[in-house]
């Protein structure tokens, strides 16, 4: 699959054109230059090659615009193609001249000039001018309205040596990969566990809250399996979030969740966990997605106190959300490494456990050894519940459906007995369980 790289100055449009030529609104956009970070990718919305947004290019000698500028070069150099985007409004810069000559020293792949925001003739500056960037016949386009993209499909379809008419992608082609979303408050690590599974340093990393703002889904292959990593902003409390980029930071931080098979919920083991870290697990298990919390900088805990601080803990998530019997916590270290590979070792185990049908006569045979050992309460009327069938009727969460006769109003506390039952029996404890009860429309009950 070629690669396709958008490049140019901080905020001439690159990640809105990012967002049209994939058909999402995976990156974040805003007027304010310097939002976009790290290097973001995704598939073009109707060709099978892959597009990269980078950071606006910027002469920096230091700190996080230093640290963009590097990642939107290296994406550069190893691109099959380079998208060069100046902003036609503006007109040509001296910026756009001095990236211009690095891009053309750096990679020797093919290059497609577009003029970005010329969707007005009125406000368009003199388009000859950007000849003089060498890369011969600008483009004009408008990626906030889609216009003038014909001439980029033509360009990598070139790039990639394909007839267009031979190509055949699936509307909805079937996507094996395990989407792992790794959230938490910022400055917990998250990035550094990216580039630690990575083995690489594709995510920025300083000590300092904030840095990452896209949600970047990096997909790679780790202990033995194909993944989707999705590294995303800081949640921070709502009274603490006054700028409007990290609002719109967190909204794409929790719509992560939907899009997540699993959620790995970092912490810093040497702070107290706060509520907000448990509203979030909540989010995640109201979502019916798998949990695991990750207890970050376990290595700068006393060894002494480490047993205490996870039981703890365990007793902490363990009250706070009822339909998970046993929260998996996992303590580890993204800065050395440990704990890493055996999180993932287990939270494999509890996908796979997960993808499972149950057999309809096992779940019968639980549902009628719990109603044997502890009998339903009898309903507000004094009338009975009948228990009559059950079967599992969904995953992610994995959802029982029971038939019942009699009695409809079943307390929850008998709910939370076969819920916990069928966890321990069918070693769901780890899953999120929704049980739902069904009336019986037999006119003989």
């Amino acid at each position: 699959m070629i690669k396709i790289t958008i490049a140019g100055r901080p905020n001439t449009g690159k990640s809105t054109l990012f967002n049209a030529l994939t058909g999402t609104r995976d990156a974040l956009v805003h007027d304010r230059p310097g939002v976009t970070r790290d290097t973001i990718s995704g598939q073009f919305k109707n060709r099978p090659y892959m597009l990269y947004d980078t950071a606006g290019l910027e002469n920096a000698r230091s700190g996080i615009a230093l640290d963009s500028t590097n990642m939107a070069i290296d994406a550069v150099a190893s691109a099959d193609a380079v998208l060069f985007v100046v902003d036609g409004r503006v007109g040509l810069t001296t910026e756009d001249l001095d990236w211009a000559k690095l891009v053309r020293r750096k990679t020797r792949a093919p290059v497609l000039l577009l003029v970005n925001k010329s969707e007005s003739e009125k406000r368009l500056a003199n388009v000859h001018d950007f000849y003089k960037l060498g890369f011969g016949a600008p483009v004009l386009v408008s990626a906030e309205h889609k216009r003038g993209f014909d001439e980029i499909f033509e360009f990598v379809d070139k790039i990639a040596g394909v007839d267009v008419t031979q190509i055949d992608i699936p509307e909805k082609p079937t996507d094996t990969r395990i989407k792992i979303a790794i959230l938490g408050q910022p400055n917990v690590g998250k990035s550094t566990f990216v580039n630690r599974v990575l083995g690489e340093k594709r995510q920025i990393v300083m000590d300092a809250p904030g840095i990452t703002r896209d949600t970047v889904k990096i997909p790679t292959k780790f202990y033995g399996r194909d993944i989707v990593l999705m590294d995303t902003a800081g949640l921070r409390r709502k009274a603490g979030v006054t700028d409007d980029v990290e609002t719109l930071s967190a909204l794409k931080s929790l719509d992560a969740i939907d899009k997540a098979d699993v959620v790995i919920l970092m912490v810093d083991a040497t702070r107290n966990i706060e509520n907000q870290a448990l509203g979030i697990a909540g989010r995640v298990y109201n979502a019916g997605k798998i949990l695991c919390v990750a207890l970050n900088k376990w290595d700068l805990i006393e060894p002494e106190i480490r047993d205490e601080k996870l039981l703890k803990l365990k007793h902490q998530f363990s009250n706070s959300f009822h339909q998970i019997i046993k929260p998996m916590i996992l303590a580890v270290s993204a800065e050395t490494g440990t704990g890493v590979q055996n999180m993932f070792r287990r939270i494999y185990e509890q996908w796979d456990i997960s993808m499972t049908q149950a057999p309809t006569s096992l779940i019968n045979r639980i549902v009628e050894k719990l109603v044997s050992d502890r009998q339903p309460p009898l309903s507000r009327l004094k009338r009975p519940m009948k228990i009559k069938f059950a079967r599992q009727t969904g995953r992610h969460p994995m959802r029982i459906t029971i038939n019942v006769g009699g009695a409809s109003d079943i307390p929850e506390s008998y709910t939370r007995y076969l819920r916990r039952g069928l966890a321990t029996a069918l070693k769901w404890e780890h899953l999120p369980i929704v049980i739902d009860y069904e009336k019986s429309d037999n006119p003989y009950d």
